[in-house]
């Protein structure tokens, strides 16, 4: 079984992060760059697959050169390969541009079976690029999974709603996106760390996949930051001493508070 699993890197959750003031776009100089968490539970199911129906796993990712960083991750913890898609015209671009670019990479993979991603990404939370890839691709996808079992041609998922879940099957070639239920992400070992720097990359430009540039970048984007602003900085809090009517106090600046955000 050959899977291919779709990373991002992404700012770290526990930095503050900023918009540049320059085009409107995330800064990812203002904060630590790291693997988007969601995307190494898919890393660690692609591996359990592996080792029980043996194959390839492929990772593969878009992202600038620094993103080279979460490729070598991936790798160290037991990936196979890699492509990289790297250019400057990829800045700015959005899930659109972002599943075209997955979907012509994955285009160039030989015989690929499942393609794993993680649900969604920290940074921008849309869930929608798996959906968004398996239709570019023409493959079935089965989304949020808490579970995957494959038997044959066979994928089969546990779907994680609400309220429990769904068994939803498809068959092979698909997309799936995994929950953070799915499993325990292993840590790189040493020797997955040294080795990881032999495995073979494949690097790729916009060009090289046939995509003209206005497809993608901030001039492709369907969507833009028409303006934006800072947080004000928090106000010192306010003491109200409970006379025995802290509580009808409390609710009148609660209500204040929320007409003030036009809430109410």
């Amino acid at each position: 079984m050959n899977i291919v699993v779709c990373v991002k890197q992404v700012p770290d959750t526990w930095s503050e992060k900023r918009l540049d003031p320059e085009d409107s776009t995330l800064d990812r100089e203002a904060t630590d760059p790291v693997m988007n968490e969601m995307d190494e539970y898919a890393v660690e199911e692609a591996l359990r697959l592996q080792e029980t129906h043996g194959g390839e796993v492929t990772i593969l990712c878009m992202g600038p050169d620094s993103a080279t960083q979460t490729v070598r991750k991936a790798l160290s913890m037991g990936g196979d390969r890699a492509v990289h898609v790297v250019d400057d015209a990829l800045h700015g671009s959005d899930a659109v541009a972002t599943s075209l670019v997955l979907a012509r990479a994955i285009e160039t993979i030989d015989a690929v079976d499942l393609v794993l991603l993680g649900s969604e990404s920290s940074d921008a939370r849309m869930s929608v690029v798996p959906a968004m890839l398996a239709e570019r691709l023409g493959r079935a996808q089965l989304t949020f999974a808490k579970e995957v079992t494959v038997d044959g041609p066979t994928v089969t998922i546990k779907r994680l709603t609400d309220d429990g879940y769904q068994v939803v099957e498809g068959t092979t070639p698909a997309v799936v996106s995994v929950v953070e239920k799915i499993n325990e992400p292993r840590y790189p070992s040493f020797k997955g760390i040294m080795s990881a720097k032999k495995k073979p990359v494949q690097t790729y430009a916009v060009a090289d996949l046939g995509i003209d540039p206005g497809e993608v970048g901030l001039s492709g984007a369907w969507t833009s930051v028409e303006s934006f602003e800072l947080a004000p900085p928090r106000e010192s809090g306010r003491v109200v001493t409970d006379d025995g009517n802290g509580a009808d106090r409390l609710a009148e600046k609660l209500v204040e508070f929320l007409a003030s955000k036009k809430f109410v």
